[in-house]
């Protein structure tokens, strides 16, 4: 009776202690779509201020999405981040985050980068930003002609056109903050001509674009400011040649302004971790943290006041930014793909 008493106290205790380290571990599991090599130092900044280690799995948005599903209530995710509002609004109802009460984020990242708040806090946080671009071929396109996303389906513009997927959520976020400001009937209009204006069908990504205006493939192309910028650094000299032959727009610059979108996160539902991933969280919207997204990838800080010491990046200059809340460019996406659907924008 006596030993089997002691054999219940010694499992209890070690089941308790268990538990207590598995508590007081300093662990952070994030699930990330960033894929930049850069962020390396904002993870190991991290845990040098922190104590908290950082297992990471690094995967497109659709493949964190299916592990998540399939890891249900046990998923050990504490953070996921996505890099594009409709990736973020598709894990915001696919029911990923929850609330996060946070005076720190409240009080650094804008209300328009941040997502709903029923009162428990918003489940999720712009980091950062970047802006759609036009670019174009300096020899052979005017810039009145390319002043705007709307002009690109002008019938001057026929023939010069190149983008990537109209279905890659970067073009989606595009469509849907169009559907938000001109309605569904004028943006369909507007996909319509972008395909009449075509130069190729659409393919590759942002980088693509660039380096096809700047070989005359294409006459002009829309792409992510970060993707610009990269080249405009880059020490290659194919790169630094090619640059020379492209310009930039920030588009719509009199009228709606330039549409951006953001890279941004929140704490799993079923987070393991729920202090640590906080944290984290604050620490992205630290000064330190936005100033390398600046300075590491060529994004603009989510926090408006903190400096940006990247020449190339302050060398673009300031440009209007379309007022469109990120809320409101994911919701759309379904209607966005119908219109893509429907003029046959592949």
């Amino acid at each position: 009776m006596r030993q089997g008493i002691a054999i219940a106290l010694t499992a209890f205790f070690m089941t308790s202690s268990m538990s207590l380290v598995h508590a007081q571990e300093k662990v952070l599991n994030l699930y990330s779509a960033r894929h930049y090599q850069t962020d390396e130092v904002l993870y190991s900044n991290f845990t040098k201020q922190t104590g908290i280690k950082i297992n990471r799995i690094e995967a497109d948005d659709n493949a964190l999405f299916e592990r998540i599903k399939n890891e249900g209530k046990n998923s050990p995710a504490d953070v996921i981040v996505m890099v594009d509002a409709a990736r973020i609004w598709r894990a915001e109802i696919e029911g990923f985050f929850q609330p996060v009460q946070s005076k720190i984020l409240n009080a650094r990242i804008p209300a328009n980068l941040r997502g709903k708040d029923d009162g428990q806090g918003p489940e999720w946080f712009g980091f950062s930003t970047r802006a759609r671009l036009i670019v174009y071929d300096k020899a052979t396109v005017k810039p009145a002609d390319v002043a705007t996303y709307e002009s690109l389906a002008d019938p001057v513009n026929k023939g010069k056109v190149c983008t990537r997927s109209g279905s890659h959520p970067y073009n989606l976020s595009l469509i849907g903050s169009m559907i938000e400001r001109d309605g569904e009937k004028a943006t369909e209009q507007w996909a319509k001509g972008m395909v009449a204006n075509f130069a190729r069908p659409p393919r590759g990504g942002d980088t693509d674009q660039i380096k096809g205006v700047a070989s005359g493939e294409c006459g002009v192309a829309i792409a992510n400011s970060y993707y610009y910028v990269r080249l405009l650094r880059s020490t290659k000299p194919e790169d630094i040649a090619a640059m020379k032959n492209v310009g930039f727009i920030w588009p719509n610059a009199q009228t709606s302004g330039t549409h951006f979108n953001i890279a941004g996160g929140g704490v799993a539902k079923n987070a393991p971790h729920r202090e640590a991933a906080v944290k984290f969280l604050e620490y992205l919207a630290s000064d330190e943290a936005q100033g390398y997204f600046a300075e590491g990838n060529n994004e603009w800080p989510a926090v408006a006041k903190v400096q940006v010491k990247n020449p190339a990046l302050a060398a673009l200059g300031k440009f209007k930014m379309e007022n469109v809340s990120i809320a409101s460019i994911g919701k759309n996406q379904i209607a966005a793909q119908r219109i893509l659907d429907r003029v046959g924008y592949k």
